[in-house]
């Protein structure tokens, strides 16, 4: 499908998406030269209607957007712009133009798994996670088994509150445990994903 430039003028509507987490970041414009330029160059960038000129996201605050991919709605004028933030999006200091409190819900997982990421490279002592992470998969696949145990011991117990708490820890450890392990969030939902097709 080829995108419709003559319904707004020349101007497409841009979403901007967290392609990890799904929080929108925000809306801008885009024409053919921005497309081109965000395309070429990697780095998310509109075109300024107020000023008249192209417009890179972070080019002056270093919060720009690094692309990950582009996809055409079914009507062919508007686009969801899939990037990796560097720093928030807002020229009003917040993570996204609609609130800081947009993440879906499942979403902070991916987010969670983000910070573990950086937890990872900063190697902080301060840093539980940097800390188990410096233990080795053994101690940290030992970790996941021991919280599998509680989570499996809150549930026969009826205890919500008690499940909730060591599904978090759960979670938490196996998301370590995948970094150590050098694989993502993301294979693992290909692999969830694969199945469910089948």
């Amino acid at each position: 499908m080829k995108i419709d430039w003559d319904k707004m003028d020349g101007l497409v509507p841009a979403i901007v998406q967290h392609a990890a987490t799904g929080e929108v970041r925000m809306l801008g414009y885009m024409n053919r030269e921005a497309l081109e330029a965000t395309r070429s160059s990697g780095r998310v960038t509109f075109w300024s209607r107020s000023k008249q000129a192209l417009w890179e996201k972070g080019a002056t605050n270093g919060d720009w957007l690094e692309l990950v991919d582009i996809q055409l709605d079914c009507d062919g004028d508007a686009l969801l712009v899939r990037a990796l933030p560097k720093g928030p999006t807002c020229h009003l200091g917040s993570a996204s133009c609609f609130g800081d409190d947009v993440v879906p819900p499942a979403g902070f997982i991916a987010e969670l798994s983000l910070i573990i990421d950086a937890r990872a490279e900063a190697a902080d002592e301060q840093s539980y996670t940097a800390r188990l992470l410096a233990r080795g998969v053994k101690r940290i696949a030992q970790k996941v088994g021991e919280e599998g145990v509680e989570v499996a011991l809150a549930a026969t117990a009826g205890d919500k509150d008690e499940l909730a708490n060591e599904s978090a820890d759960l979670l938490y450890h196996l998301l370590v445990l995948l970094k150590a392990s050098d694989l993502t969030l993301e294979d693992v939902t290909k692999v969830l994903r694969e199945r469910h097709k089948a």
